[in-house]
């Protein structure tokens, strides 16, 4: 080979070097930002084919994606100081690759131990306002959007954003799982004790208020049976004054005639009385005479 093939194959060799180490591409998954000397001096990258100066200036790439953490369960406890062992997960994308870069050094790891930090002050502060019945069933949507709330304002510090909290599952430490329940048993008979008694309270005023409408209604019905029988008894006093006024004689003998039938007309009955006396008036006169 000659000298100057040589020459041309070697030049060439270092133009393609150089230009190796001069460009540089970009996904539409990364976030890209170009240092001088460990110094950000450019930063929104679109995807493509970029340039850079080799030796003075270097490229970090940072994944544009949704990633996750998924950390150990963490032990934390509840207003009424009642341990809980909690175990979440969080999803979470950089936005701002020049502050992930300062503040995490573009490691990571880094990101996700400070990441794990903030999640789990937030779980401790938001499980320490509630009970331990608002944290594992009504409150569970609300308790962890408040834990996305609340470790939002610290993570974009770090030039992320979180998209997501989520509590995976929530258990009791075997240490106090047994007295927990056992406070929970008695927490249920309280309560159903105290639903019977206001059971027994509402019948007793539910029976009370019905013998009282009983009592009355009775009275009611008594009064006006009693002026029903004073109007009957006093229209067949009418009655019976109209007919004795008619046949005094007749009124007479038939009122004798119903007293006969009343005293004697039972088997049995005895009735002792004097011959003459009145009672016997129209029976001593059977002979038909006056």
């Amino acid at each position: 080979m000659s000298n100057g093939r040589f020459a041309i194959f070697i030049v060439s060799g270092l133009v393609v070097v150089i230009a190796g180490l001069s460009l540089f591409t970009v996904n539409e998954r990364e976030l890209a930002i170009k240092l001088q000397f460990g110094e950000v001096v450019q930063v929104g990258y679109e995807p493509g084919l970029h340039v850079k100066v080799p030796v003075l200036h270097s490229i970090r790439k940072f994944p544009k994606r949704i990633l996750t953490i998924e950390d150990k369960p963490e032990r934390i406890f509840t207003a009424e100081r009642v341990a809980l062992q909690v175990d979440f997960f969080v999803k979470w994308r950089i936005v701002d690759a020049v502050q992930f870069y300062t503040s995490t050094g573009g490691n990571l790891d880094v990101a996700n131990d400070r990441l794990s930090e903030i999640i789990k002050n937030a779980i401790v502060t938001e499980f320490g306002k509630r009970s331990v019945q608002e944290a594992i069933s009504v409150e569970r949507v609300e308790l962890m959007r408040d834990m996305l709330t609340t470790a939002t304002d610290t993570a974009q510090g770090l030039g992320v954003e979180l998209i997501d909290v989520r509590v995976k599952q929530v258990e009791f430490p075997d240490d106090v799982r047994n007295s927990v329940y056992a406070q929970m048993r008695e927490e249920r008979a309280r309560v159903a004790s105290a639903r019977r008694a206001e059971g027994r309270e509402i019948s007793e005023q539910m029976r009370s208020t019905a013998d009282k409408e009983r009592t009355i209604i009775l009275a009611d019905a008594y009064r006006e049976s009693q002026k029903i029988r004073g109007i009957a008894d006093a229209t067949a006093s009418e009655i019976y004054a109209k007919a004795y006024s008619k046949d005094p004689e007749f009124y007479a003998f038939y009122r004798s005639i119903d007293a006969y039938r009343k005293s004697m007309g039972r088997p049995g009955d005895i009735l002792i009385l004097d011959p003459d006396n009145e009672f016997f008036r129209y029976l001593n006169q059977s002979d038909g005479s006056p």
